[in-house]
């Protein structure tokens, strides 16, 4: 044991560390002691803070500023792709606009063509305006404000926006009488007309009355077997002699038999409105 004791001390090395360390901790006890009785801290400790502070900020002011061009340069990444997205989608905005506009352009036009093919197709029109229409014959009758000096003549068909609303009655010099569809006399507005069915087969037939309850054209006695189904269009079939071809009517709305259950009613609901008559179309043979 002796002689592990004297190997031990014999060693200067560490002795020597030995007595730092007991130097050190002292050193750190009486400072601690010390500290916890001032107010500041001894002269040598703060000469040690004022140091490391100093190294700190030495240390910390470039690498703030490195740190804040890496948040600016990734702003700025930012901020440019966000602007090449923005760019990209107004491009993509105005084409969708002139694309919008030429379909818009292209629509009317289409719209434009749809209704005069479906009213006057091979026709000229006499455009007039309803200058009379008295309470008492307001479903029976209108007066325009066309007569022979415009080229007006008896049966002539009248449109009214998309479809027939009757046939000029009466001519004078400067007015017309105009006696609609769903004018409910005797022998009033019998002109002959025809539906296309689904099948393809053509039923033809004549109007026989109007039903002012439904506000529906009639048109009866139709024995073909022919299959008709709601919204086939319906329009004149020119065999009458008075009334031209192909002038639109209206679509089929309810399909019914008549009273003896021999034969079929068809009844059409009107192309225009006939309560609301303004401006007319008279067509004329070309």
């Amino acid at each position: 044991m002796e002689a592990i004791m004297q190997k031990f001390f014999s060693s200067r090395k560490l002795v020597i560390v030995i007595v730092c360390l007991i130097i050190s901790f002292g050193l750190m006890t009486v400072s601690v002691a010390i500290r916890n009785k001032r107010s500041t801290p001894p002269l040598i400790q703060q000469f040690g803070n004022d140091i490391v502070g100093f190294a700190d900020r030495v240390v910390a002011v470039p690498m703030n500023g490195i740190q804040h061009g890496f948040v600016s340069t990734k702003n700025l990444l930012n901020t440019y792709q966000e602007n090449q997205r923005l760019k990209s989608k107004v491009d993509q905005l105005a084409q969708t606009q002139v694309k919008d506009q030429t379909l818009e352009r292209e629509n009317k036009q289409l719209k434009r063509q749809l209704n005069v093919g479906n009213t006057l197709t091979g026709y000229q029109k006499i455009n007039a305006a309803v200058i009379t229409r008295t309470p008492s014959s307001w479903a029976s009758q209108v007066i325009i404000n066309k007569g022979q000096a415009a080229g007006i003549k008896k049966d002539m068909p009248v449109i009214a926006g998309p479809g027939l609303i009757g046939t000029i009655a009466e001519v004078n010099k400067t007015n017309s009488k105009v006696v609609l569809v769903s004018n409910t006399a005797e022998n009033s507005n019998r002109f002959a007309i025809q539906i296309v069915g689904s099948d393809s087969k053509v039923v033809n037939g004549i109007i026989t009355s109007y039903d002012s309850q439904a506000n529906r054209i009639v048109m009866g006695n139709i024995t073909s077997k022919a299959k008709l189904t709601k919204g086939d269009r319906v329009s004149t079939s020119g065999l009458g002699g008075v009334i031209p071809k192909g002038i639109y009517v209206g679509t089929v709305a309810k399909i019914a038999e008549d009273d003896y259950g021999l034969a079929k009613k068809v009844y059409i609901k009107p192309a225009a409105n006939l309560n609301d008559i303004e401006v007319v179309s008279v067509a004329v043979r070309d």
